[in-house]
């Protein structure tokens, strides 16, 4: 069973300049610094709360000097990011964001809860949704308080030229339900109806083809308790003749991956065992962590890659 969504990853450009975006101006803990498994020169950046648990979990693939050129925002893509924070607080954020030189706007209220809209460094949209349902704990740094810092995910935004297929396949081996409809806008759900619960479709039949690359969403991770649940959702996907791919070892959990039928690609993601299995909880995010098979190339990956600071 789908408990609900586990984390988003992006691809982003400079390693420094989204380290202190998501840290800093969003305050959000930097838990694991790890590498990418298909480019071990290339940094895999885990943002979420305290213990970065899953539905907090923003993640990021820094490919600047790799040759990967700017993305192009369209459909059959994951077009922007939501964050939940404290109702009341979006005007502390404006501030905030401003003060900084981010681009900001008030964007649409969205199914009765207000939402700020900006973009980071790397062209990547990013909300701000005031969820009055909310009762995760915040990281709060970087001045940030228990009054304004963000909980966790809220939603992404699926952009789509044909949602009926989707919603079917979201429906039927996922789990999901629509919980509403409004602005070309379809909410679905999927283990409850708050935040880190949901995804929406926006239905734009005259949106451009999408191309992956610098500043897009690469994917979306919905998570599940146990691997065998992982089995048996692969193993309904693959008897409906959809292409999955084998379970993977992402040192923190184990994944799936296969595309809805918009294109978008999906994750399922096992919710253990977790980023405390090779860091102590007040530690995390401090060292570069390997996985045991590169351990070996530790000299080599670490020269590597580009010098980072912990703002």
């Amino acid at each position: 069973m789908v408990l609900g969504l586990h984390h988003v990853t992006a691809t982003a450009d400079d390693a420094q300049a989204d380290l202190d975006f998501a840290a800093d101006t969003l305050g959000l803990r930097l838990v694991k610094k790890t590498v990418n498994f298909d480019n071990h020169h290339v940094y895999h950046f885990y943002y979420g709360n305290e213990r970065g648990a899953p539905g907090t979990l923003w993640t990021t693939f820094p490919y600047k000097g790799h040759g990967v050129r700017m993305g192009t925002k369209g459909h059959g893509q994951i077009t922007s990011t939501a964050f939940s924070v404290p109702a009341g607080s979006l005007d502390a954020w404006r501030d905030r964001l401003r003060a900084r030189h981010v681009s900001v706007q008030d964007a649409a209220e969205r199914f009765g809860d207000r939402v700020l809209a900006c973009v980071d460094p790397s062209g990547l949209g990013i909300e701000l949704v005031e969820a009055a349902r909310d009762p995760r704990a915040p990281w709060a740094a970087g001045g940030l308080t228990a009054e304004t810092a963000i909980r966790g995910l809220h939603s992404i935004t699926m952009t789509l030229v044909h949602p009926p297929a989707t919603i079917a396949f979201m429906r039927d081996f996922l789990g999901f339900r629509v919980l509403g409809e409004a602005l070309s806008r379809t909410r679905l759900a999927v283990g409850g109806d708050g935040p880190a619960h949901l995804i929406d479709i926006l239905h734009a039949p005259g949106a451009p083809p999408a191309m992956n690359g610098l500043g897009t969403v690469h994917h979306v991770a919905m998570a599940v308790a146990t691997a065998d649940e992982q089995l048996e959702i692969r193993q309904a996907l693959v008897r409906a003749g959809h292409h999955v791919t084998n379970v993977l070892d992402r040192q923190y959990f184990q994944s799936i991956y296969f595309r809805e039928p918009g294109g978008v690609l999906f994750e399922i993601a096992t919710n253990g065992p977790g980023f405390v299995t090779d860091e102590a909880l007040e530690d995390l995010g401090r060292a570069l962590k390997l996985p045991p098979w590169e351990e070996t190339n530790r000299r080599e990956i670490e020269a590597g890659l580009p010098q980072v600071v912990h703002p």
